[in-house]
């Protein structure tokens, strides 16, 4: 591993450890090179100048200005728009009061033509209100999308307005009071009046407060002249007064009173002498005297007004009282408008000063900056490389290898500078080259683990092989129905325990031993899986294609098969079945494992998905899902997909096979029959029945002794399953050798006759499938179960010598356990080994 020259050779790492507290520099530092100043200097130099001239001129000023300047600027807006506030409030004015006097006509009417012409009168003004509503909202829309208060104010008032709107459409056709007409129009004139109100210069400007006082309190005495009006109309209209009248009528002019002695105060003296000029009018002066007259001529009651005179003389005293007011609100907008622009040109004259000495500490701080974004860039840019790149490729590189630890540079540090910054792509180095060093020995160690984990493996493989030689042959010798049960038991437990080898080599990542060199039928590697389960019995192949697979990748699929098939009976009740089915799925196949048993958790099928989907690394939890860990990484080295789906009572195991692990069918010369050694429940195919015939068929029940009890059911092997015609099941054939199967050698000596061609059965059992007898295939029992040949006696084993052969058996595991031996020498193919494999 590359990591450049090192200053101490000879101190260890813990000690560097403790005093490289900084990295040595490569040079002298200069205090005139702007890249070698401490990172505090740069900051002090970055940060002080701008925030001193933010804090004394902008902190002091600027906020200050440029928010009494918003308030100004969003006030005279406001002021501005009470043009249009004050048109509507008089067209709604002049409206409610004719409506007022049009109320009794419009009761008295006895048709419908005599209500449309009433409504006729009403229809200009109404008219004239509509348009004065369209003109405030198209004015109100910029400012309400601005001030979020005054929107509130303004959208109050315009529900007001619409509410007015309503009422006018159901006047003629529903029967409402002058008490709930007027007052729609009386709370729509309040809230536009509240609205008028709403500008607000803040408490530091009393004389624009005074200036909103001024047109407020005039238009309010407007207001409640108007009622007045309507008041002396409706009763000019009716010819009477109602008995709440004269009292209302009082506390109106009280009010008016009130409202204009207000204005006169906070007016100005102009305009105080306008208001004296205009109450000297006419048209003034005699709509002042009939209101006078009719309120106040008559001691006892109210004079009735004629009804023409009195609405001509007050419209026209109306109209002087809105040029007034127009005239008002236009000082108060200008004065607002004045007091906007004055504040404004402080504020920029302010902000220029400000922006001007900001422009030279940004222009210090450019310089500055540029410094340290350099070193910063290149730092990120380096640390990214090697989090995103550098780093990943050399642990990718360290996890894959098989052989020796690859060579692994480590770059140096991009940023060259002497201050922190270079320091600190110093220390992104040295936390690299830490990283990689602990990634080597991760690796080394891994390699060891794997290492160990391939001799362990190999060594087992060698004790349970012979183990297996061994039971053969106990199985051949043995008579006894009990003993050969025993026997088949602890046979399926070694082959149960190579299966565990086969697991530890694949946690190695080491890649089976067992190959084939031909075609092997798909049923064929289904039977030999289901071999390899302690509960083989259980398995049903229902229904299987006629595929054949490459001879290559046989071993590590039935090793794949036989994990899901051990997991689906495990995982179910003993009463239940598993069902296996294999067809054809375009241009691949796809086997299905279906199981009854407990299901999984919707949490625990997604995480068994992805660990199926994505090989996790070899760790501690494998060994506790060694089953699932195994078949992840056998259909990742195949390309192989595994997926697990919840069934209606367990689980469906899918597989799918590439068409690269797809081979034809071999000439039918290489094609074997299936083993004699048949599996219980498994399905015959049926493209290759078998017929032998009634007159050669040796049964069972024709020897002169009599069977003990019926035969058991006989465990296979995965090499009884796959063994070629003629050939034994011999573990040292062809299952076991690189080089495939070999010729089938004859073991029939001399003068002894051959086994026969069909099997020797003792009848069917439920499911219709012929059951072995044990020692029917020896050549001795086959001879005597024709009756023109002479059965020879019958020598039974001597129980205490296959108790000693078997305690023989027991030492020799121990013993191959107790050696001390690191590497099991393989040898090369075609070589004979001393368990008589190839």
């Amino acid at each position: 591993m590359a990591t450049g020259p090192d200053p101490a050779p000879t101190v260890s790492q813990h000690r560097r450890r403790r005093f490289d507290v900084r990295v040595v520099p490569h040079r002298r530092r200069s205090p005139l090179r702007l890249q070698d100043w401490r990172m505090r200097t740069k900051l002090a130099t970055v940060l002080v100048i701008p925030s001193v001239a933010f804090l004394v001129l902008a902190g002091v000023q600027t906020q200050s200005l440029v928010g009494r300047a918003t308030i100004l600027a969003d006030f005279a807006a406001q002021v501005g728009i009470g043009q249009e506030v004050a048109q509507l409030v008089h067209r709604l004015q002049q409206e409610r009061d004719r409506t007022a006097g049009e109320l009794f006509s419009l009761r008295a009417a006895r048709n419908e033509a005599a209500s449309a012409k009433v409504l006729a009168t009403l229809q200009p003004y109404r008219d004239a209100s509509d348009e004065a509503a369209q003109a405030l909202r198209r004015a109100a829309e910029p400012l309400a999308e601005e001030n979020a208060s005054w929107e509130d104010t303004f959208s109050v008032a315009f529900q007001a307005y619409q509410q007015v709107d309503y009422m006018r459409n159901v006047m003629a056709t529903v029967v409402l009071s002058n008490d709930t007409i007027l007052g729609n129009y009386h709370r729509a004139v309040d809230a536009l009046l509240t609205l008028l109100a709403q500008p607000s210069p803040g408490a530091d400007r009393p004389e624009l407060s005074d200036a909103v006082l001024r047109y407020v309190q005039f238009a309010r005495a407007k207001e409640l002249s108007s009622r007045v009006r309507a008041e002396l109309y409706t009763a000019a209209r009716t010819r009477e007064y109602a008995d709440e009248d004269r009292a209302q009528l009082n506390d109106l002019r009280s009010r008016q009173l009130t409202a204009l002695g207000t204005f006169r105060i906070a007016a100005t003296r102009a305009q105080v002498a306008r208001y004296d000029q205009m109450s000297q009018d006419p048209t003034f002066i005699e709509a002042a005297r009939m209101e006078e007259r009719a309120l106040t001529q008559n001691p006892t009651a109210l004079t009735v007004l004629p009804a023409e005179d009195w609405w001509t003389a007050s419209e026209a005293r109306h109209e002087l009282l809105r040029v007034f007011e127009t005239e008002v609100l236009a000082d108060s907008a200008g004065e607002a408008d004045e007091a906007s622009e004055t504040q404004l040109r402080e504020t920029l004259l302010v902000v220029g000063v400000i922006i001007t000495v900001l422009l030279v500490a940004v222009l210090i701080s450019v310089l500055i900056g540029r410094s340290l974004a350099r070193s910063i860039r290149l730092l990120r840019s380096q640390a990214l490389r090697i989090a995103q790149i550098e780093l990943p490729e050399a642990l990718a590189r360290l996890r894959s290898v098989s052989g020796g630890v690859p060579h692994i540079d480590v770059s140096p540090a991009v940023v060259r500078s002497l201050d922190e910054i270079g320091e600190l792509a110093e220390a992104f180095v040295a936390v690299h080259r830490s990283a990689v060093g602990v990634a080597v020995e991760q690796a080394n160690m891994r390699r060891n683990v794997n290492a160990m984990f391939v001799n362990l493996a190999r060594r087992s493989q060698v004790l349970v092989e012979r183990q297996l030689e061994l039971l053969d042959d106990l199985e051949r010798e043995e008579s006894d129905p009990d003993q050969l049960e025993n026997l088949f038991k602890l046979d399926h437990l070694a082959a149960r325990m190579r299966r565990n080898d086969e697991s530890l080599l694949v946690l190695a990542g080491t890649e089976s031993t067992r190959r084939w060199n031909r075609p092997i039928g798909l049923g064929a590697v289904l039977l030999a899986a289901s071999a390899e389960i302690e509960q083989y019995q259980r398995v049903r192949h229902e229904a299987v294609a006629d595929l054949y697979l490459v001879g290559h990748a046989v071993g590590e699929l039935v090793h794949l098969l036989a994990e899901l098939l051990e997991n689906a009976t495990a995982f179910s009740r003993p009463d239940t079945i598993v069902q296996v089915m294999a067809r054809a799925d375009g241009s691949g196949a796809t086997i299905e494992v279906a199981d009854q048993g407990l299901g999984m958790s919707p949490t625990a099928l997604a995480e068994a998905n992805a660990v199926l989907a994505k090989p996790p690394a070899a760790d501690v939890a494998t060994v506790e899902r060694m089953g699932l860990f195994v078949v992840s990484h056998l259909a990742a080295r195949h390309g192989i997909e595994v997926r697990l789906h919840g069934g209606a009572g367990g689980l469906v195991a899918r597989v799918r096979l590439p068409g690269s692990l797809l081979a034809v069918a071999p000439p039918p010369s290489l094609d074997p029959p299936p083993s004699p050694r048949v599996l219980p429940g498994s399905v015959a195919r049926p493209d290759r029945p078998v017929d032998p015939g009634p007159v050669d068929l040796p049964v069972a029940g024709r020897r002169p002794t009599t069977v003990p009890r019926q035969a058991q059911p006989v465990p296979v092997r995965a090499e009884d399953v796959l063994a070629p015609a003629g050939t034994p099941a011999d573990p040292g054939g062809g299952w076991w050798s690189r080089e495939g199967p070999t010729s089938a050698v004859s073991t029939t000596g001399a003068g002894m006759p051959a086994p026969p061609a069909v099997p020797v059965t003792a009848g069917t059992n439920e499911r219709g499938l012929p059951v072995r007898v044990p020692m029917a295939q020896l050549s001795a029992v086959t001879q005597s179960a024709r009756p023109e040949q002479q059965q020879p006696a019958r020598h039974d084993p001597d129980p205490e010598a296959v108790g000693g052969m078997l305690s023989r058996l027991y030492s020799g595991v121990r013993r191959a356990e107790a050696e001390e031996t690191r590497e099991i020498p393989v040898s090369p193919p075609g070589v004979w080994s001393e368990g008589g494999r190839r």
